[in-house]
Parts: structure tokens; sequence; C-alpha cells
């Protein structure tokens, strides 16, 4: 390569002499702002590759130079993440083995290197929120926010951690800043629905409710968010109730009905609206045909409560043995109606009544518990006792307790939303003594 370099420059020598002597004519060069020089063609023509030369010889210096700083810096980058990767993964793996102090050191490390480190900024956010320390952990967040305002993750943690702060305004805000940018975030959506159910805010909940619905993909999902949709309407219609407002509640609770006929809540609510309005009879032919519907015994007994109230127990009798004339062998029907005549004092009745049940497939303590009862008003001691002994153990002889078919949990009181796993319409009368979650 040197010896085609050399012969290169030779012949540009031989070049240069060969015009030299052809040229000898003299030019005069006027320097701007200057004076005037004369000098041989040749000189300038010299002089003129001398200078592009230099000006090239300059660009691929600088160019050269840039290119060796750019890679020492870029050797320096590459040495710097391979430090904060390798504290990274230590810290994720004293994370993984439980050891915080060493994970917040190896953090720690991580933002010497570089401050700015989103993740390092989030892992001690996360592992000060476990420890409950929310106010450092709010500060990490924060910083991380700092770096990236839209990042969701960032604004998710720091909701997160305000909602622990039980600053739910606050909260409140973060949400709706993540919904700005992702309007469809199902985890946003979700999380301010339990803040707004907390609030008891049923009409936000309920546009809420529905946009999740229309979101979700999955058809088990679908279903789920469906029936949450009807408690939401449902608690809609009971705080309407609550605040006096009988017509928005009647309207609600009779779209419930038509939403899912066999809503159970939405039944007892519309009728509990129609006898606040004073309108009994409807009342009445409203459980009445509830219970045709459903066969529900919670609308039978809330029936029972009803027209024992407003005198009419005949009216109550005839329609138990309707009933049971369509199913004679329904031992639950048996025991209601044995129940309703311990209760309207006709102890023959219901000891007739009772005594007919086949107790080898429905043996409740209650049943038990109700004639020794019974017994005890005809006076025959050794039967009452014989009774309460195969009754041992219950707390009432004659109330049936309420029981969520979903998680078991049992009540005196009966509720349209179970107490424990807040589904609802999940209560039913354990009169088999066999509901179960």
């Amino acid at each position: 390569m040197s010896k085609i370099a050399m012969l290169l420059f030779l012949a540009l020598l031989a070049a240069l002499g060969f015009f030299a002597i052809e040229n000898k004519d003299m030019v005069v060069l006027k320097i701007p702002f200057g004076s005037l020089y004369e000098m041989p063609k040749i000189a300038l023509i010299l002089m003129s590759t001398i200078t592009g030369a230099l000006v090239v010889l300059g660009a691929f210096f600088i160019r050269d130079t840039k290119r060796i700083i750019d890679n020492l810096q870029y050797q320096k980058r590459q040495k710097k993440e391979a430090r904060i990767h390798a504290h990274y993964s230590r810290a994720l793996n004293a994370i993984l083995g439980d050891k915080e102090e060493e994970a917040k050191e190896a953090l720690a490390e991580i933002l010497k290197e570089d401050p700015e480190h989103l993740d390092a900024l989030l892992r001690l956010g996360d592992i000060a929120l476990s420890n409950e320390d929310f106010q450092a952990a709010f500060d990490y967040y924060k910083k991380a926010r700092d770096i990236n305002h839209s990042d969701l993750h960032v604004l998710l943690s720091i909701e997160t951690v305000l909602e622990k702060m039980k600053r739910f305004d606050d909260s409140m805000k973060y949400i709706d800043e993540i919904l700005d940018i992702d309007a469809g975030n199902l985890t946003a959506l979700c999380r301010k629905r339990a803040i707004l159910e907390m609030q008891e805010k049923w009409d936000d909940l309920l546009l809420l409710q529905k946009s999740i619905v229309k979101l979700e993909q999955n058809e088990k999902d679908k279903e789920r968010e469906d029936h949450r949709l009807l408690g939401y309407k449902y608690e809609y219609a009971r705080a309407s109730l609550e605040n006096g407002e009988l017509e928005k509640a009647e309207k609600a609770f009779r779209t419930l009905m038509r939403m899912d006929n066999g809503f159970l809540p939405a039944y007892l609510g519309t009728a509990e609206v129609i006898m606040t309005k004073g309108e009994i009879e409807e009342a009445i032919n409203l459980l009445e045909k509830g219970f045709e519907q459903l066969n529900s015994v919670i609308l039978l007994a809330r029936l029972e409560d009803l027209l024992i109230s407003v005198g009419e127990p005949g009216r109550l009798i005839r329609f138990y043995k309707n009933a049971l004339a369509r199913s004679p062998q329904d031992n639950g029907l048996k025991f209601l109606l044995g129940k309703l005549y311990y209760r309207l004092e006709m102890v023959d009745d219901a000891l007739e009544i009772l005594n007919s049940m086949d107790t080898s497939t429905f043996a409740p303590p209650e049943l038990f518990g109700l004639r020794g009862e019974l017994y005890m008003k005809r006076k025959q001691v050794s039967k009452a006792l014989d009774e309460f002994r195969r009754a041992c153990g219950i707390r009432s002889v004659v109330n049936v307790p309420y029981c969520c078919s979903q998680c078991g949990f049992k009540s005196a009181d009966w509720s349209g939303r179970c107490l424990c796993c807040n589904e609802w319409n999940t209560y039913k009368l354990d009169l088999y003594g066999t509901c179960k979650a």
C-alpha cells in the first residue's frame, strides 16, 4: 500500500512539474480587505491543493476524534449498565429471598449510579409499602413520577399507597389521570369501583359498572360483572328507598325483576316499597306471585309476617295448604305451616302437620325443638324432653337461620347482600340443614 501511495505522490509531482514548465505566467491574488500579491500560477495551484488537503485532513481528524470519544463513552455506559444490572439482579434475588435490607442496599447502589432509575425507585416504594411505611413509599413513587409523568405503573403505585393512607380523594385523582391516558384500563376502573362502593355512590357505580361489563372479553368474567351490575342496581334502589324516594326505588326494583326474574331481593324490595306506600293488598299479591314463580320460602316467610300483621292468618293458612296440595311431600312447607300453627297457638294442628313429616329425610334440630315446645304446651313433659334431647345444641327452637349459598355464612336476619362474602341474592332459609358454601 505504501509503494502505491509513493507512486501516486511521484506522479503528482511529475504532473505539477509539467504544469510548472507549461504555465510560467504570473497571476495577481488579492486578499479581501488586504494587499495584492503576484505569484506563479503553479504556486496558486499548489497553495489551493495544500489548503484543500488540510481541510480534508482536519475533517477526518475531527470525525475520528469524535468516534474515539463516542466509543469511550459507550464503553463507560456499558460498564455502568452492567454494574446496574448486577445490582438489580442482586436486589431481585434478595426480594425473592425475603432479605429486605440486602435488597434496599442493592437498590441504593443503583440510585448512586443512576438517580433516575425508575425500577429501583418503584422497588424501594414497594418494600416500604409492604412494611406499611406509607409516607416513604409515597416519596419513592413521587420521585418516579417526576421522572416519567405518564407511566401507568407509577401512577397505579401512587394510587395504591394513597388508598392505604385513606386519602381517597387524592387516590381518585390519580385513577382519573390513568383513565385519561388509558380509558379502558380495567385495573384502574376496578379500583375506582372499590372506592365508590365504599363511599356508597351507587349512581356513579352503575355508570362505571356498565363500562366494565362492556370491556370484559371473557364470558365467565362478563357473567360475573353482569351479576355485580344487578347488585349495584339493587343497592341504588335500596338507597332510594331509605331516602324516601319511593317512585325511584320502585322503578329500580321492577327493572331488576325484568333484568333477572330470579333475583329474589328485587321482589322483597318492591314489596317493601308498595307496603310503604300503603298498598298492602298489592304487596301481598306480589309476594304470592313471586313464591309461585321462584318457589322461595323466604318470600313465603315474608308473606307470613305481612298477612299476620294485617290480621289475615286464615288467608295464609289457605295459601300454605294450596302449596302443599301441589307439593304434598314438601317437608319444608309442612314445617313452615307447623311453625305458623305454633305461632297462632293452634297446638293440635301444629303437632298433626309436624308429626306427618318424614324425619328420615328431613330432620333439622328446629323441628324437634318446635315439637318439644308444642308438647310443653300440652303438658306432655316426657315427650317434650325427648324432642328437646333430639334438638340439643340449637339456640332457638322456632327460628330457622338464613344461610349464604356462596360462603355458608349464617344469619338470623335476611339481607339482600351477604355480610361475609358481599354477594347478592344468596341468602336462603336453611330449612333442610344442608346450606353449605
